[in-house]
């Protein structure tokens, strides 16, 4: 469903009831005018054209929080049991809160299911999945949690992300939500093990320079997390993340080939090395906005074969795997050296990509193969 075209509705966020449980450290009540004020809604009723209800005594995918503010009609939301747990109606509605309370619609409001009012791909975080409703159940508040927490997890990424840190990065997330700790300082302690790690590289530690390393990639997991189940996320921190993820992948590698001499290792291609490394880093990022400006997706959704690239695509996790096995095999010298092989690679192979994805654009326009409904 689409917002109506034309001048901007002012709509309403309003939870109706109450519930003793907290998802992630916050009150259900919290949680939800968090979730309203994210798609634009306001508290004051009194101008505006749409209201957006919501029970607080269930927890809603934030997809259903937008389709609910976004159609252009009456709809009421249905559980499976067929009652009604949310509203995005007309101010003009009569008594709405109050049939919500007792989770009836307006006869004018149309029911929906979770499936009508969100197909489940989400273009962020690269990934197909249901939108979730669940019930707000003491019982069940693990589960929730868990489910929440899997929402806010990018579909797309690298197979230490996906694969090795969900498990531990719930854990931390939950520890840091419980204590106050915000994404922030989560990404600037993340910060100093960037400079941390570039240090210990550099004089030749590569043994705790990778402890380092892997710290700060957990954290890095955890701070996104962090702000999404808590529903925390700021412009800055998003710029904040993201500029430090850009940014110190090359520095690390530089300091590592500066390192080796002090290591008891030569590397007489080490200039060589290192400008296809920096040079193939900033190209394979070339390549992606290349890819975003001309084709409208990013290019590691485009198809099943992408997407599975990008679990070992030459970025900092893959590069990372390379150089502990590396010094696991006593030869730090080959781990940076398959580094820089391993990033003219993927620059060649994100190239072809494009050629392909530009020869199959004269037949139509790309489609994700994640966009599909499966």
């Amino acid at each position: 469903m689409s917002a109506s075209a034309g001048p901007a509705r002012r709509t309403a966020g309003v939870v109706v009831g109450e519930s003793p449980l907290r998802i992630w450290g916050l009150t259900s009540e919290l949680r939800l005018q968090r979730q309203l004020r994210r798609v634009g809604a306001v508290d004051d009723a009194s101008q505006a054209q749409r209201l957006v209800l919501l029970r607080a005594d269930w927890v809603y995918d934030d997809a259903l929080v937008r389709g609910l503010a976004g159609a252009d009609d009456d709809v009421a939301l249905v559980a499976p049991d067929g009652s009604v747990v949310a509203l995005g109606v007309a101010a003009s509605a009569v008594d709405a809160a109050a049939l919500l309370a007792e989770r009836r619609a307006p006869a004018t409001a149309r029911r929906v299911t979770p499936a009508q009012m969100a197909d489940g791909y989400n273009d962020v975080l690269r990934k197909r999945e249901p939108p979730y409703l669940m019930p707000l159940v003491g019982d069940d508040l693990p589960a929730i949690e868990r489910r929440i927490f899997a929402g806010s997890y990018k579909g797309v990424t690298d197979l230490v992300t996906l694969y090795a840190w969900p498990r531990p990065a719930r854990w931390v997330t939950r520890q840091c939500a419980l204590a106050g700790i915000t994404p922030n300082q989560v990404t600037s302690a993340s910060l100093v093990l960037v400079f941390a790690a570039m240090a210990l590289f550099w004089t030749g530690h590569y043994a705790w320079g990778l402890v380092a390393a892997w710290v700060m990639t957990f954290l890095d997991t955890v701070d996104g997390k962090l702000a999404r189940v808590t529903l925390t996320s700021s412009r800055w921190g998003n710029v904040f993340d993201h500029s430090i993820d850009l940014i110190h992948p090359p520095f690390w590698w530089w300091a590592w080939i500066v390192g080796l001499p002090a290591a008891g290792f030569s590397l007489p291609e080490a200039s060589l090395a290192l400008t296809v490394i920096v040079a193939g880093y900033v190209l394979q990022r070339v390549e992606e906005g290349i890819f975003i400006a001309c084709f409208g997706m990013d290019m590691h959704v485009w198809q099943r074969f992408d997407s599975r690239l990008r679990l070992i695509t030459a970025r900092r996790n893959p590069n990372l795997l390379l150089l502990s096995a590396s010094l696991l095999a006593g030869r730090p010298d080959l781990g940076i050296l398959a580094v820089a092989w391993w990033t003219a690679v993927c620059f060649v192979i994100h190239g072809l990509r494009i050629a392909q994805a530009a020869l199959v654009r004269r037949h139509g326009p790309l489609r994700s193969w994640l966009s599909a409904p499966a």
